[in-house]
């Protein structure tokens, strides 16, 4: 069986933090901007909050049902890149003491075009749909 091509992946330290998260605060989901202000790392908010543009990507979906959204311009940036969530220590300024951090890679042929035959990502125009 062929394992199944992913865009995002999360580490095993994310998906602690990720699953503490939800279970003090209810669903969430991480969107990276790329702005100025954003540097590398997504935002991680509650969906009650969360305002995804109709132009944003869906990159993929964590584990508990978490998308994860960039924006249109960052999306130019990562089409062809491989994105895996972490998590690293911050010294307090974020929930228990962890932020979390992308990292990237190129995706291989095989990966890219394995996406390409899936279509498009979904965007936030088909979310509102």
């Amino acid at each position: 069986m062929a394992r199944r091509i992913r865009r995002v992946d999360i580490t095993d330290r994310a998906r602690v933090v990720l699953r503490r998260m939800i279970e003090q605060h209810g669903a969430v989901l991480f969107h990276q901007s790329g702005g100025y202000r954003d540097g590398n790392s997504p935002r991680c908010l509650p969906i009650r909050q969360a305002r995804i543009g109709s132009a944003d990507m869906l990159l993929g979906s964590l584990p508990w049902h978490t998308e994860f959204w960039v924006s249109a311009e960052q999306y130019e940036r990562w089409k062809h890149t491989h994105l895996t969530l972490d998590v690293v220590e911050c010294g307090g300024r974020a929930t228990e003491d962890t932020h979390f951090v992308v990292r990237t890679r190129l995706l291989t042929d095989e990966e890219a075009a394995a996406l390409a035959d899936g279509g498009p990502p979904r965007t936030g125009a088909d979310r509102l749909a």
